[in-house]
């Protein structure tokens, strides 16, 4: 098993952990976050910002009951490519220029690949709950005449 396998293995496991634990939830997702808006230069991120934007979402969506309909092995794989992201000791240390942030979008461009049928899914429920929230107004059209003696009437 090289480096990169462990450090995911180790990830998966407190991956499983941490799902059960909604404020550690809160926690990973707020950090992912954070990571990645500073990486948001980064021309390697920038092909998966839209993705892991979208699978944070869910995760927060799932974490507060508004979408559950994702199978327990997608969360767990979510969580485990999350923290692997945000810890800065896997199998490249994140602090070696280009070198670390490599590896950590390479398992995330592999979470992603095998997560994309529920993370579309999460995103076509997601468009739909937009279009819902979107108010339909319908024109109306009133003509309106002026009233004599500045809206007074006569007795």
């Amino acid at each position: 098993m090289n480096a990169r396998e462990k450090a995911f293995e180790r990830a998966k496991k407190k991956a499983e952990n941490v799902a059960r634990n909604p404020e550690k939830v809160k926690q990973i997702i707020d950090s992912a976050l954070n990571k990645a808006t500073a990486q948001k230069t980064s021309s390697q991120f920038q092909e998966i910002t839209d993705k892991l934007q979208a699978l944070l979402r869910m995760l927060k969506s799932w974490l507060n009951k508004e979408y559950s309909v994702i199978p327990w092995q997608t969360i767990i794989l979510a969580f485990t490519a999350i923290i692997y992201f945000v810890t800065p000791f896997d199998a490249i240390f994140d602090f070696i220029p280009l070198l670390g942030f490599a590896d950590d979008v390479a398992v995330l461009t592999a979470v992603l690949a095998s997560i994309n049928r529920d993370l579309d899914k999460f995103m076509e429920w997601e468009g739909e709950l937009v279009q819902e929230e979107t108010p339909v107004t319908d024109a109306v059209e009133a003509d309106f005449e002026e009233v004599k003696g500045g809206g007074k009437t006569e007795a």
